[in-house]
């Protein structure tokens, strides 16, 4: 069932410091498939996309921020900043409740998320996993996540 984001909220989804050009194709496409609502990016790894084969780029907003700072100082009013993250204190995936109106953030997989990000996300996620994965299939995994409950918190 595929969730109507007027009626459930909205979402957006982007990464913090992208590695590949592919990772980021692949999040778009994947992104527009599971309704979201816009795509961005932090920092200055980014580049054209040759996965981004539905052109999501034109299809939705795309923002693109410099620094992390701007980004939060730019978060939609009333938004959740969800960081994506395998930390301890990091909540699994399996029992969160996604807030109704969020931005979930992804970080590369060299680095992950930066100290900031990490300390300024409402709320943290991780998945069953030892190792990081991929971070299109991460943010795969969490739109569907979503998509997949049908209770949302507020």
């Amino acid at each position: 069932m595929k969730l109507d984001n007027l009626e459930q909220g909205f979402f957006g989804i982007g990464i913090q410091n992208g590695k590949t050009p592919e990772n980021l194709g692949v999040l778009w496409r994947s992104a527009q498939n599971m309704g979201a609502s816009f795509i961005y990016t932090i920092g200055n790894r980014y580049a054209k996309q040759a996965c981004d084969t539905h052109k999501a780029v034109g299809a939705m907003p795309y923002f693109h921020y410099e620094t992390f700072e701007d980004f939060y100082a730019h978060l939609p009013k009333g938004a959740m900043l969800v960081g994506v993250e395998l930390t301890e204190n990091a909540e699994a995936l399996e029992t969160f409740i996604h807030p109704r109106r969020c931005v979930y953030l992804l970080g590369a997989e060299d680095h992950g998320l930066s100290k900031e990000a990490i300390e300024k996300s409402h709320f943290l996620v991780k998945f069953q996993s030892t190792l990081s994965l991929n971070v299109s299939v991460a943010g795969s995994i969490i739109m569907y996540d979503r998509s997949s409950k049908s209770k949302f918190s507020t």
